[in-house]
């Protein structure tokens, strides 16, 4: 079977079971991308993880949400699917103007540049933060906001910049917290305190971006490790006849760390 035909095929299948599946015809696009997004997630994991079967599949899934989408798109007379592509064709072509034109990028840095000038010069974007969707994840939305500030100028020169700001960004929340004090369980945080804790976070993901490293992604993964330790650590000291519960932290970190270097 060719591409062709297997993109048809998906596209006739998503019309049929938008007509004759009951789930399927009560769908509109606020129902659908919160499985757009879930989907988009699966992709990520899956590619993190390197589990390239596992991706294969998720594509699968996350193509079918732009087939769907696109469907309902056709149903109010805005576009269809080939109208969906033909648009991107063309704005890819239009954002590469080193590969389909005359200009010069020879590194990657250079092209997101030359992206950015594009969308402001050709497309009208206006405004240094142009087009951040409040919908993003936090994480996402700081580098984005970030990205933004960085293509008018507004970036440190060097990694000594960001890596100061969070050292310092942390000096400032250790004392609002010794000012506060430890907050009693599932109260109000101080609001220095709260304050001070976004400055981190927001320093953090400044560094990432500089590092080239996806703060979402990042923070994903060493959550998925996390757990995988914890549960292994848990088994360990069953297979030993203690109950993880009833250990204290110092028992508990022994075996985390027996599960750690055991996963490493």
């Amino acid at each position: 079977m060719s591409l062709a035909e297997a993109l048809l095929d998906l596209q006739d299948l998503t019309r049929q079971l938008r007509r004759d599946c009951p789930w399927d015809r009560q769908q509109t696009a606020l129902t659908i991308v919160p499985h757009t997004l879930e989907e988009a997630y699966e992709v990520a994991d899956a590619a993190v993880s390197g589990d390239d079967t596992g991706l294969h599949g998720e594509l699968g899934d996350l193509l079918f949400q732009v087939y769907f989408l696109s469907l309902l798109l056709e149903e109010r007379g805005i576009g269809d699917l080939e109208s969906v592509a033909r648009e991107v064709h063309e704005k890819l072509v239009r954002r590469h103007p080193h590969v389909f034109g005359q200009a010069k990028a020879s590194t990657a840095g250079r092209v997101r540049e030359r992206w950015e000038a594009i969308k402001s010069e050709q497309e009208g974007r206006e405004g240094i933060f142009h087009d951040v969707p409040e919908s993003l994840p936090a994480l996402l939305e700081a580098r984005k906001v970030q990205r933004r500030a960085a293509t008018s100028g507004f970036d440190w020169p060097d990694l000594a910049g960001p890596l100061g700001k969070v050292s310092e960004e942390l000096d400032e929340l250790a004392r609002a917290v010794e000012l506060a004090g430890e907050p009693q369980p599932e109260s109000e945080p101080d609001t220095e305190v709260f304050s001070e804790v976004g400055d981190v976070l927001f320093t953090i993901v400044n560094l990432a971006r500089r590092l080239n490293v996806d703060p979402e992604l990042a923070l994903r993964a060493t959550s998925r490790r996390f757990r995988e330790r914890v549960e292994r650590a848990a088994e360990l000291a069953g297979d030993e006849g203690d109950e993880w519960r009833a250990l204290d932290l110092e028992a508990q970190d022994a075996y985390y760390e027996r599960a750690k270097e055991e996963l490493s």
